[in-house]
């Protein structure tokens, strides 16, 4: 069966601009929620994901991409999981299906590869944007940084990447988990060694 998934981040929002295009038969999920809500986490998401793994859905249309999540990670576990149950994930405004007879569809394979650079570069900007405040902090004496001697504790560290414990725990590698998670593969490292 089919499904649609809607997602409007306020009740004032309206969604027919999404369900104008809906296609008859259509099963239709909604949710009014914030976009940096996960997936899983969202009612109706949790509802698609229990309408999938019952195997009453295989089929689920969206009217873009950023229906699914705000973040790249997000994105990618959803598609992962799609991939998993062999879900036909059809993204209306770029006109493409995400499998093709039950294969990955290449052209789609390689948007979402686009998609993941571009959010590894937006990261690395952000990175050197805030390089560039603190050397200029630095040199206006206004920089205060963390104090000299002081140390993060690791249950702290390891709280701010909890969803880099999910990834790594679900089997993968240290290089896709830091592109997924947009952070340094030092960084992943230093989780998997204290996890």
């Amino acid at each position: 069966m089919k499904a649609r998934y809607i997602k409007v981040s306020t009740g004032a929002l309206n969604t027919a601009r999404q369900e104008e295009i809906q296609a008859q038969g259509e099963r239709v999920f909604t949710d009014i929620v914030s976009g940096s809500t996960p997936f899983k986490d969202r009612e109706q998401g949790k509802e698609l994901i229990k309408a999938i793994e019952g195997g009453e859905i295989n089929y689920v249309s969206v009217s873009s991409i950023d229906r699914l999540g705000r973040n790249l990670y997000d994105i990618l576990t959803t598609l992962e999981f799609f991939k998993e149950k062999g879900v036909i994930l059809k993204v209306d405004n770029l006109g493409i299906e995400s499998l093709i007879k039950g294969k990955e569809n290449q052209a789609f394979k390689l948007i979402i590869s686009v998609m993941d650079n571009i959010a590894e570069m937006e990261r690395d900007a952000i990175l050197e944007r805030q390089r560039e405040g603190i050397a200029l902090a630095k040199a206006s004496g206004t920089y205060k940084g963390r104090e000299k001697g002081s140390t993060e504790g690791i249950d702290d560290f390891l709280f701010k990447y909890k969803e880099m414990i999910k990834n790594l725990k679900k089997g993968n590698s240290i290089r896709d988990t830091a592109k997924i998670c947009s952070v340094s593969i030092g960084t992943v490292q230093k989780v998997k060694n204290n996890t």
